[in-house]
């Protein structure tokens, strides 16, 4: 480890291209629950400034740009995965099986079965509507194992 008083301390934002920021905004906030940051909405007004979003009050944050062409790009990174909770990572996936419509990135829409076993992480990926790949993932295994018995007595997800 170097000497020097640089490090890097967390990811600060990530930047999505989408047609419509405040559509984008909207969905989610749905979706996952991350809402407008109301001290730097004042960037949006620029028709090439962001829109800030966020779960964690700033901390975190997603940039969205509006850009009909470049968000038909998708190439310019390979996924954005947001960390919850055990229970967070329950209660999306209940909000996966009773509200939410999402889709995976083969077209099959997400259910029970969706859940991936990382063996250290357990995740669900699926696409915004504007093709940007998405997860939500907890590391909180122990947590999440013991709750994701099926009737069968089988676990979800674990043969993906």
């Amino acid at each position: 480890m170097s000497d020097s008083p640089y490090r890097v301390q967390q990811l600060d934002h990530v930047e999505l291209f989408v047609p419509d920021r405040y559509e984008a905004a909207r969905w989610y906030e749905e979706v996952l629950g991350l809402t407008i940051l109301q001290e730097y909405e004042y960037w949006a007004e620029d028709p090439s400034g962001p829109l800030m979003i966020s779960s964690d009050g700033g901390n975190t944050k997603l940039a969205l740009f509006e850009n009909a062409e470049l968000s038909e790009l998708r190439g310019a990174y390979d996924q954005v995965a947001f960390r919850t909770s055990g229970p967070g990572f329950l209660a999306f996936m209940g909000r996966v099986a009773e509200q939410l419509e999402l889709y995976g990135q083969e077209g099959r829409r997400l259910s029970h079965n969706s859940v991936r076993d990382h063996h250290g992480a357990y995740s669900l990926q699926f696409m915004d509507p504007w093709g940007h790949r998405l997860e939500v993932t907890t590391y909180e295994c122990e947590y999440v194992r013991a709750r994701l018995q099926t009737p069968s007595g089988d676990q979800a997800g674990s043969g993906s």
